[in-house]
């Protein structure tokens, strides 16, 4: 089994796969993150039925419910289930496959998995309630059945399927969300291929990619990470050259909305409130737009955090790493062919790996907390801008980590190839922001000055003011 990472889904499936009674788990997550692979290369022996729904995106004719019902009975062809006739609906279909599986069933386990769930729930098709019926009224009565559904359109998965109020309501019995790999993952993944890379090489194309695994399989051994991602990314018939587009066409119905919501928020480093992202778009009303930001969330693309001191103000950051690189670089046709070769060591990639370093640090939390020994230790964490009484941005905090001890890291996140000196002026910098910070504190918090670096934080005159420091290397624990 060729797998990388992901040992808590493969326990967490194996132990369905093992129960005594018929099961019903959802395994989600976005666009390129493995979930096919995953199901695919754990079950592949084992598989009773298997099907995976079309693509709207690949039809032309018009009458998608009928491919899609079309393909569903081809796959019960293939599977040696093919009934006397080919149904007309979604009922007739799952019908029909009840009587198939019923002939064969000797009283092992059953592993059904029906993948792209969401592409078959075509409008009118009445597919979900036909769903609800195979489920309720024959696998549900039965011992051995392992059902599996799949899908990358995550706001799908959790509204019709994990909170479902009709006839699916409590019927899941688990549901697995697949997250990006982690730079420890991503690590593995690199190892498994052949291909040598520093910790800092990896970082620096998880800033640009994410741990998504499809992006990362399209790296070649030999390449630099610059010649890498210009052969991926910026050069002509790049394989994501046109990923952005692809990526929202192939998870919304109205793309575009999604996208310009995106690039409203990106336009923040802090991330921005519902209305700054509707005054951004320059539209007069926010219909809709609270729907598109849960999208946005359930996918994996932005965080949500109320700034410290507010009871009601909540901001959304971009964090999703791929969205955040395209943005900065390829919106607008702005990158040419060789572009990060190019422009390795200009100020405008330097900006961004600063920006792109502090995400990176956003997705690692856990690792962080455990770098500083408070793994135990609830906390929540965000940026933090403090204003002038003029309401003027007066300071800006990378990361807050403020921990239910009391106790709250004031974290800088620098990256750099080298140790991070401390200079005077931004010594007085971080004195200062730890005062305006005190003051919005209780009397009885205590502020850590945390140093989150590439490579640690300088030996010289100023460094003392940091009390913690969390490397590069630390991130991949």
């Amino acid at each position: 089994m060729n797998i990388i990472g992901r040992k808590n889904e493969i326990k967490n499936l194996e132990d369905l796969y093992k129960s005594n009674r018929s099961e019903f788990v959802a395994v989600y997550g976005r666009r390129r993150i493995g979930k096919t692979y995953l199901i695919r290369e754990l079950f592949k022996n084992r598989f009773t039925f298997y099907h995976t729904g079309l693509s709207p995106f690949d039809q032309y004719d018009g009458n998608l419910m009928h491919n899609q019902i079309k393909a569903f009975y081809n796959s019960m062809a293939h599977y040696g289930l093919e009934p006397e006739e080919k149904p007309m609906n979604w009922l007739e279909a799952f019908f029909m496959l009840e009587r198939a599986l019923t002939k064969i069933d000797e009283g092992q386990r059953m592993v059904i998995f029906i993948d792209e769930l969401p592409w078959m729930d075509t409008p009118k098709s009445l597919f979900i309630m036909a769903l609800e019926h195979f489920w309720n009224s024959w696998c549900n009565y039965r011992d051995n059945v392992l059902l599996i559904v799949c899908g990358s359109a995550t706001s799908w998965m959790v509204h019709n399927l994990i909170n479902n109020v009709g006839g699916l309501y409590g019927r899941l019995t688990d549901h697995i969300k697949l997250a990006p790999f982690t730079l420890s993952e991503c690590e593995e993944f690199f190892k498994s291929k052949g291909i040598t890379m520093s910790k800092y090489e990896i970082t620096e194309t998880y800033m640009a990619l994410g741990g998504i695994p499809m992006y990362l399989e399209q790296f070649k051994k030999g390449l630099s990470v610059a010649q890498n991602l210009d052969k991926i990314i910026f050069n002509k018939n790049a394989k994501l050259n046109q990923e952005f587009k692809r990526l929202f066409g192939s998870l919304f119905i109205n793309p575009e909305a999604y996208e310009n919501v995106i690039k409203a928020i990106a336009k923040k480093r802090s991330g921005c409130t519902r209305n700054e992202i509707i005054e951004t778009m320059g539209t007069s009303t926010g219909g809709g737009i609270s729907k598109i930001i849960e999208a946005l969330q359930e996918n994996d693309f932005i965080i949500s955090y109320k700034p410290y001191g507010t009871k009601k103000t909540v901001k959304y950051k971009l964090t999703d790493p791929f969205c955040l690189m395209w943005l900065q670089f390829m919106q607008d046709g702005k990158a040419k062919e060789n572009f990060w070769e190019s422009n390795y060591n200009s100020p405008a990639l330097n900006t961004w790996r600063g920006i792109a370093y502090e995400n990176v640090c956003f997705n690692h939390i856990n690792e962080i907390k455990e770098a500083l020994g408070i793994k135990g230790i609830l906390s929540t964490e965000q940026p933090l801008i403090i204003y002038d009484e003029d309401g003027k941005a007066e300071t800006q905090i990378d990361m807050l980590i403020m921990r239910n001890d009391n106790v709250t890291n004031l974290c800088e996140i620098k990256f750099c190839n080298d140790e991070y000196s401390i200079e005077e002026l931004y010594w007085r910098k971080i004195n200062g922001r730890t005062e305006k910070l005190l003051e919005k504190l209780s009397k009885k918090a205590s502020v850590y000055i945390t140093f989150i670096t590439t490579f640690g934080v300088k030996r010289n005159m100023y460094s003392g003011i940091v009390q913690n420091s969390v490397t590069m290397e630390d991130l991949f624990l």
